[in-house]
């Protein structure tokens, strides 16, 4: 699914699907207040967000894991496994599943820490803290309130912020943007903020400041002209990651997040790529849904977090730290 343009601004289609989001809020609200949240007896770190899309939270996530890791504490990730057909509590292992199997999100996290899916968000949290995990850190699952959270961490996307901040299906919040905000310890801005949104927090919640930066072994792409390809929430962030490196874009392609590939759409990607001289470059995230025989001719740019104030950031974590000591 695609976020659909009118998410982005208000108009007639907003205010008459407004009661179908009145409902959708209340519901939410209902659900939250109902549940009581279970405590697993290791600290729970949520990342997660207010609008349907990608925010950014899977690089969130695997950022606090290696800052985490490098202060000598053991992190488990935890996700849903969207997309993968996975229910059960499984420890992913990348050599034996595929995206089909667990979702794309759990294999880039599995890179980092040892990673989690499980529909039931308890169940996978003690099948973590059973292996060794001293903290667990959800992937998403802000809205669900089943498991106690010690850190909420809330992401936006600093060139979306939260659409015309209505609800689903008026626009793109999953619930109460205040309601949402007021659960949160911190929210983190990625990329360029562009309405206002640490402005509008002040004073509120700790604002956190991050921007997407390549990897050092692919800036051999820059000043290379490339057809840029993406299946995540937000095409357009890729294609402008490309662009702010050097890269002379010279088409690109957006699919459906999480959008599963076949050979003859990879094929014709790359001969289009060809055809303009081009090199065809996709997103990690992407790389983990190709064909298997696709991956040799497609070019994966990976990129990293680059944190405003990185201790700003441990500051956050260290509550998650003392308890887990």
């Amino acid at each position: 699914m695609r976020a659909p343009e009118f998410w982005r601004h208000s108009g007639l289609l907003p205010v008459l699907l407004s009661p179908a989001g009145a409902i959708w809020q209340w519901r939410t609200a209902s659900r939250i207040r109902r549940t009581v949240p279970v405590k697993t007896g290791v600290p729970v770190i949520c990342i997660g967000n207010a609008v349907v899309g990608g925010a950014g939270k899977t690089p969130v996530a695997m950022s606090i894991a290696d800052s985490l890791q490098r202060q000598g504490t053991k992190p488990h990730f935890l996700s849903r496994g969207y997309g993968g057909t996975t229910i059960a509590p499984t420890l992913v292992d990348p050599a034996h599943h595929s995206a089909c199997d667990v979702g794309d999100e759990p294999l880039l996290l599995a890179r980092h820490a040892p990673t989690w899916v499980a529909r039931d968000r308890v169940a996978g949290a003690k099948a973590a803290v059973s292996a060794g995990a001293e903290i667990v850190i959800l992937d998403d699952g802000f809205q669900n309130p089943s498991l106690h959270k010690d850190i909420s961490i809330l992401v936006v996307d600093g060139g979306y912020g939260f659409g015309n901040r209505r609800v689903m299906p008026a626009g793109p919040l999953r619930e109460n943007l205040d309601n949402a905000i007021a659960r949160a310890d911190a929210v983190t801005i990625i990329g360029t903020d562009r309405h206002g949104i640490e402005a509008s927090l002040s004073g509120r919640k700790p604002v956190l400041a991050a921007r997407f930066i390549p990897r050092i072994e692919d800036e051999d792409l820059s000043g290379k002209a490339v057809l840029a390809f993406a299946g995540i929430g937000r095409p357009e962030k890729f294609f402008e990651t490309l662009a702010g490196m050097g890269c002379d874009v010279v088409a690109t392609r957006a699919f459906a997040d999480h959008h599963p590939y076949a050979n003859d759409e990879v094929m014709r990607l790359v001969e289009d790529a060809a055809a303009a001289g081009a090199i065809a470059v996709t997103t990690e995230k992407d790389a983990v849904r190709l064909p298997p025989e696709a991956c040799d001719i497609v070019r994966t740019l990976g990129v990293t977090l680059e944190w405003r104030d990185r201790n700003a950031l441990d500051t956050l974590l260290s509550p998650a730290l003392t308890a887990k000591a």
